[in-house]
């Protein structure tokens, strides 16, 4: 599904630039729940960017389902994220005057379904992870795990063939990570959808089917498998 071919970034920087991500070739292979796991500042956040299409590399190819994305249009690019990727943020990333249910709803009406076609999509995504009684709270009125399982609705309402996220059980306790956790690895794979999570977390990297380890910008065992974590 997404193959990251000699795949470089570099920012600039006080004194100098950075490697964020330097010389990384991958295949994340459709279905598969892959960890990228290493510690802050080694590239995990630029590579989940770069396989969004959020960032260009500066050199190298990012190709999903065998099309470059980095020759996408910006109307392409857009509709590609819209319709085929689905997020999930350490942050939740929620748009705090909204109801949940209308959160979830939000991506379906900016790919424009219909109203009510997305409300009662946003309804059912909820009841997948349990929480279709608070759809009318504001984040305000909602735990962080409450919040993260609404994140977890909105980014599989539409559907994606791949879910990124980017540290998702960060901002939460260890028991409240772990029931988090098993939704992000259970639901999108029921689904059929191809998981990537960015984790500085072992336990959570432990839960996917296979972790890339990352280290100053490159992968140092990128065919480890890790399997602790049943479905």
């Amino acid at each position: 599904m997404l193959e990251l071919e000699h795949a470089s970034k570099r920012y600039a920087a006080p004194g100098g630039s950075v490697q964020a991500v330097d010389d990384v070739t991958v295949t994340i292979h459709s279905g598969e729940a892959v960890a990228v796991f290493g510690p802050s500042g080694s590239g995990k956040t630029t590579l989940l960017l770069l396989s969004a299409g959020l960032l260009q590399p500066d050199a190298g190819r990012v190709r999903f389902d065998g099309v470059d994305i980095g020759a996408l249009s910006k109307r392409e690019a857009l509709e590609h994220r819209r319709t085929k990727l689905g997020f999930v943020f350490q942050n939740f990333n929620l748009v705090p005057g909204l109801s949940a249910e209308e959160n979830v709803a939000l991506p379906l009406l900016l790919r424009g379904v219909h109203r009510r076609e997305a409300q009662q999509r946003a309804l059912r995504s909820l009841a997948e992870v349990e929480l279709e009684r608070r759809a009318a709270h504001t984040p305000a009125e909602l735990s962080g795990g409450e919040q993260q399982r609404v994140s977890i609705a909105r980014s599989l309402v539409g559907d994606p063939q791949l879910v990124l996220a980017d540290e998702p059980t960060g901002n939460l306790d260890t028991d409240t990570g772990d029931v988090i956790l098993e939704l992000l690895l259970g639901l999108p794979h029921g689904r059929g959808a191809t998981m990537i999570i960015v984790t500085h977390d072992a336990r959570v990297a432990s839960g996917a089917e296979r972790t890339l380890t990352m280290h100053d910008g490159r992968l140092t065992t990128p065919q480890i498998v890790a399997t602790a974590m049943s479905r």
